[in-house]
């Protein structure tokens, strides 16, 4: 029990934690005083208990509940702060005046643009969004820091699509997103009143970033005789996080992989660059024998490493990912300052905890999850890894090939034990398992990591000193990414590469959080028992599947058939057709409009089921009210009916289960389990209960006989 106690700070940030999910899992929205006043108090017993000689174990037990206390009244203060107007529902097209903050990650259709919105007609200046994220039509496009007006059809930040989903309104409300939006036309340049300075100086960085992501794209595509292509676009991204250059083929070849983290710069991008820095500084100071005797190497490699972060950081962009690396790295470099060990589970509790501090509502994104398990597990890993003492005299060929094997060894066990840690994760975010993807990571991550990210960092420092300079570096990146792109697309596609594993209910995902995190932070062979709930989501019982889905709106639905996905508009809202089917384990039909025209007979504004297709499923998914006649025959046809138009039921409705506009405009997205009794419906709003970020959940959970 000594030993537990003298790691209790390595379970702070575990607590603290806990205390921001508790907040963000709740179904309304509680006041804070209650928590403030429990952290207050159990801090205070703590100190007190400490102060007066009293058990170890009682003071560390009321630490950890102060944490727990201290960590949701964070987050609510942290909530509270972002407080932003959200785009209403129904606004419709509107005319949009504002400023591009951002070029963001293309969608399918064409360009996204941040955009800090200065005027949207119907909306008051106090109803106003303090960003709008816009997707643009092909071509049409507006760089960082141009004021423009565009005609675009504004939603609020879409509600999961499914119940249970991803929740991107609450990811938008934290980082003060408060609508989306579809351009109806290219954007127009027009004139502005000055913005603020924060605004200017944010803008500012951003056009830096979007031209320096231009430069490099074409340096780099004219160095390797224009055939540079998705390499450039792989470069682009890791440097400055635009992907604007790298075909939608390529992205879904990394994350099939198991190669996604490639995408996001994280702690693989900002620890390749900054370590690079660091040791290349050491090796130089210590190569001149007159200033090695007169300053601290290590020291000053740190400082570097520190600049050469922040440097990172702004570059590319200060996302939550890269934001999350670069405090994790810039611990470790503080660490060596401070003469103490860079690289332990104590300075990744810091770490953790200042990024909780900053930012608690990351503790339920996978990359915060993600990221910091496989941190833990590999230093944990370093702890316990065995360091035999090397014969002295060996012959170099012996000692060389034994260098090699413990080198591959090393290699592989860090990606087979990341990859276990990061995999419970990505079965429940993802609904996916790359079964190659500890070979993907064991190849690629060091392609990336010892060339692609060392010679970029030279080629942008050379860019610097003089034109032309740094085309030997870029070269050497370019193959380099084209090597990382060709081992995601290879073990993307191979046999066997991928699983699709169904999501288990949230429980599951808790208490592999909790196994992995025991078996990180435990000290003695009772940390083992952490092995079978770290396995929690793999094996733990799915529920039944359920036979419909329909969308938030009632604009769509899909039914599942004998293990596939039916969708009754394919292609229409393909992103939630098929994390539906995803998430519910159901296969894809190579071509849906051939499966929904062998089981549905659909016209231009709805579809009904053919005879003999069980549970017989129709929607109208226009507001377009439908003729009588045409509904007589729908609510003939169907046991269920999908209405997205409000209109009077005529009798052959009577016995068909009908979903009408107001059931979506309270519940949202639906589900439907069949029982014995009839229908069970699932709805997405009361999964997210009432918060600032959702909108008015209904009550409760139906059954419809």
């Amino acid at each position: 029990m000594v030993a537990q106690l003298d790691r209790v700070f390595l379970w702070v940030p575990v607590a603290f934690g806990l205390g921001a999910a508790i907040y963000l899992g709740l179904k309304s929205e509680p006041a804070l005083w209650p928590a403030a006043c429990a952290a207050t108090a159990l801090g205070l017993g703590a100190a007190v208990n400490a102060w007066r000689g009293g058990g170890r174990a009682l003071t560390a037990a009321l630490l950890l509940a102060a944490m727990v206390a201290a960590g949701f009244s964070v987050a609510k203060l942290r909530s509270d702060h972002v407080a932003a107007p959200i785009m209403p529902n129904g606004l419709g097209v509107a005319a949009v005046e504002g400023y591009v903050v951002d070029v963001d990650t293309p969608s399918a259709s064409g360009p996204r643009l941040l955009i800090a919105p200065t005027y949207v007609s119907g909306l008051t200046s106090a109803r106003l969004p303090l960003r709008l994220r816009i997707v643009m039509p092909a071509g049409g496009f507006a760089a960082p820091g141009q004021a423009i007006r565009v005609k675009a059809l504004l939603d609020p930040p879409p509600a999961p699509a499914a119940p249970g989903a991803y929740d991107f309104a609450r990811d938008a409300w934290f980082e003060g997103e408060g609508g989306v939006g579809l351009a109806r036309g290219p954007p127009e340049a027009i004139s502005l009143a000055p913005a603020t300075w924060r605004l200017r100086l944010t803008m500012a960085v951003n056009a830096f970033r979007w031209a320096t992501a231009q430069r490099l794209a074409a340096d780099m595509n004219q160095v390797m005789g224009g055939h540079a292509g998705d390499a450039a676009g792989l470069a682009v991204a890791v440097t400055t996080s635009h992907q604007d250059w790298l075909s939608a083929e390529v992205r879904n070849d990394l994350r099939g992989a198991g190669l996604a983290h490639m995408l996001a710069i994280a702690g693989l991008h900002t620890a390749a660059l900054s370590g690079f820095v660091f040791f290349s500084l050491r090796f130089l100071i210590a190569a001149w024998p007159w200033l090695a005797l007169r300053i601290n190497g290590k020291k000053v490699a740190a400082v570097g490493g520190l600049i050469a972060v922040s440097a990172y950081l702004v570059l590319s962009g200060a996302h939550a990912p890269a934001r999350r690396a670069a405090i994790t790295a810039s611990v470790a470099f503080s660490a060596i300052l401070l003469d103490r060990q860079a690289i332990s589970l104590r300075s990744l509790a810091l770490a953790a905890m200042i990024i909780l501090l900053a930012d608690p509502e990351v503790v339920i994104q996978p990359g915060f999850e993600m990221s910091f398990c496989a941190t833990a597990s590999l230093v944990a890993l370093a702890e316990i890894w065995p360091r035999p003492t090397r014969p002295v005299g060996l012959p170099w060929p012996l000692a060389f090939i034994q260098g090699a094997r413990d080198w591959v060894v090393g290699l592989f066990m860090v990606s087979l034990v990341a990859g276990a840690a990061t995999g419970p994760f990505a079965i429940q975010h993802f609904n996916r398992v790359a079964n190659f993807g500890v070979f993907a990571n064991l190849t690629a991550d060091f392609i990336a990591s010892v060339v692609m990210m060392p010679a970029l960092a030279v080629a942008l420092l050379l860019e610097l000193i003089g034109h032309g300079l740094a085309a030997p570096a870029l070269f050497v990146a370019g193959w380099a990414a084209k090597s990382v792109i060709a081992l995601g697309h290879l073990f993307a596609t191979a046999p066997g590469a991928g699983a699709t594993a169904t999501a288990a209910p949230e429980i599951a995902l808790a208490v592999s959080y909790l196994g992995i995190l025991f078996i990180c932070l435990w000290r003695g062979y009772l940390r083992w028992i952490g092995l079978p709930l770290a396995a929690a989501v793999a094996f733990w019982p799915r529920p039944p599947a359920p036979a419909i889905w329909v969308a938030s709106d009632g604009a769509d639905a899909a039914l599942a058939y004998h293990g596939r996905e039916v969708a009754l508009r394919p292609g229409v809202r393909a992103y939630a057709t098929e994390l539906w089917a995803q998430r519910r384990g159901l296969a894809i039909p190579a071509d849906m409009t051939v499966a929904r025209g062998a089981m549905f007979d659909c016209d231009y504004w709805s579809c009904a089921a053919r005879p003999g297709i069980k549970p017989a499923l129709g929607i109208w998914w226009t507001r377009r009210k439908p003729k009588p006649e045409r509904l007589a025959e729908l609510c003939a046809a169907s046991e269920i009916l999908v209405l997205r138009a409000d209109v009077e039921l005529p009798g052959a409705c009577r016995q068909a289960i009908v979903l009408r506009p107001g059931d979506f405009a309270v519940g949202g997205a639906a589900e439907m389990f069949a029982t014995g009794r009839g229908w069970r419906l699932v709805w997405s709003q009361p999964i997210r209960g009432a918060r600032p970020w959702t909108g008015s959940g209904s009550d409760s959970n139906t059954t419809r006989p």
